[in-house]
């Protein structure tokens, strides 16, 4: 059974840090890309940040590059997503997504930041 448990979210004042954590069982971690994506109310789906398989090439969306770092550890199943200097515009529900031959989705996790 394929699983995606994201974590880590919940209410930060602006300028403050949170990291997400996303951990992946029942396929091969390793053959996948993933990428994270986040959701505001009444606003379409945004990529925020992909990283490869191998974790040797990642992008970012102009909206977080400079602020969010996306890793991957192999070893654990497990991308991260660790967002520094929070803004409001950063809201969301963030979903963490596998990609390969198939595509699987998380249940996502939500980003509240507010002071």
């Amino acid at each position: 059974q394929v699983q995606l448990v994201e974590s880590g979210g919940g209410l930060v004042q602006p300028g403050g840090s949170l990291r997400l954590s996303c951990a992946a069982s029942g396929f091969t971690f390793t053959n996948y890309a993933m990428t994270w994506y986040r959701q505001a109310p009444g606003k379409e789906r945004e990529l925020v940040a992909h990283i490869s398989d191998s974790g040797g090439s990642t992008y970012y969306a102009a909206s977080v590059k400079g602020r969010f770092t996306i890793s991957r550890d192999n070893a654990k199943n497990t991308v991260y997503l660790q967002m520094n200097s929070l803004q409001s515009e950063d809201t969301a529900v963030y979903y963490c997504v596998a990609a390969n031959l198939h595509t699987y989705w998380g249940q996502g996790t939500q980003v509240t930041v507010s002071s």
